[in-house]
């Protein structure tokens, strides 16, 4: 997180973000929350670290950080004690963690003129949990600003909404997600994959990279596109496959995606990702129909995840059906 620019004007991507914020800022209007709405990892923590940089600057603009005064350079390097953030422990935020949250509200900032909470992923949430914040969401303590983020593609429970300002997130282009990902040092044609896999979450990208599940996803991709490889002559290598899926753990979910999105690229005829994973041999030939039901196999894999089945079972009987 901390090798991204300290002001939310520079960070990639987000130009109708940047302007409302900007004008609110500008204004002084800081409404009570705001609500940061889009894919993950898309740079919305990123953003609420950037609020707090140009809130609390010493060089005076309402608008931009300077990134040199002693409160940037403490925000910069994450030792700044009046921004915090709150993640998900265990899957989701616990009423606990929202209480002790509320508690530490009362009381003012330590240095600054404004305090400012990351609340991420806000619709891992229980409704208790929910509850137990929505009168400090509503009219929080003088000096704190409450700043929720939370995927667009899940449920976010109304009454979080309502008390907050929505501001929309959306996927970077690809260039901008090859960019980000070449000065982390990614070579440039796996971040041009990389990209492409994570549809602009230059955040996924990076947790792809650093659970080498890219290197995982070409060599079942590869196995299950080879038409050498017979369901029947081949069982050990997929059931050593599977193994490696389940492996993955909690980023199986992520890893499942990826061959959504294989899938959905033969279904459309794309063949940018197969040219850029480098498959040389000749392809196995699917109709609609066959790849229809694939899709189907993997909402069925996913399916039997949430319901706390066997994770090498799941991948097992997945790739099984993928062939």
């Amino acid at each position: 997180m901390y090798n991204a620019p300290l002001s939310y004007s520079q960070l990639s991507g987000q130009e109708k973000a940047k302007k409302l914020l900007a004008r609110t800022l500008a204004g002084d209007r800081l409404p009570h929350g705001f609500l940061f709405k889009g894919p993950d990892g898309v740079g919305k923590c990123l953003f609420g670290r950037g609020i707090a940089a140009a809130l609390n600057c010493k060089a005076g603009n309402p608008v931009e950080a300077c990134g040199v005064c002693a409160s940037c350079r403490k925000l910069y390097s994450g030792n700044h004690p009046d921004f915090t953030v709150v993640r998900p422990d265990k899957g989701a935020i616990k009423i606990d963690q929202v209480r002790e949250l509320v508690k530490s509200l009362s009381y003012p900032p330590y240095e600054s003129a404004h305090r400012v909470v990351v609340l991420e992923d806000v619709h891992t949430m229980r409704r208790e949990a929910a509850n137990s914040l929505l009168k400090t969401l509503e009219e929080p303590p003088p000096g704190n600003l409450l700043i929720l983020t939370a995927d667009s593609s899940r449920e976010i429970l109304p009454t979080l909404t309502s008390r907050c300002q929505v501001i929309a997130f959306m996927p970077l282009s690809r260039e901008e997600t090859s960019a980000i990902l070449i000065t982390h040092g990614i070579e440039k044609t796996d971040a041009r994959l990389l990209a492409r896999l994570s549809e602009g979450s230059p955040g996924l990208a990076l947790t792809l990279q650093k659970e080498e599940m890219v290197g995982l996803w070409r060599e079942v991709v590869t196995v299950l596109s080879d038409p050498a490889v017979h369901v029947n002559r081949d069982v050990g290598l997929i059931l050593r496959l599977a193994e490696k899926m389940a492996a993955t753990k909690e980023h199986l979910p992520s890893f499942l995606a990826l061959l959504r999105l294989w899938i959905r690229d033969l279904l459309l005829g794309e063949e940018e990702i197969l040219s850029l994973l480098g498959v040389n041999h000749a392809l196995k030939s699917w109709s609609s129909r066959e790849l229809f039901d694939k899709l189907q196999a993997i909402d069925h894999a996913e399916l039997g995840l949430t319901r706390n089945c066997n994770k090498n079972l799941v991948c097992e009987v997945l790739l099984f059906t993928l062939q």
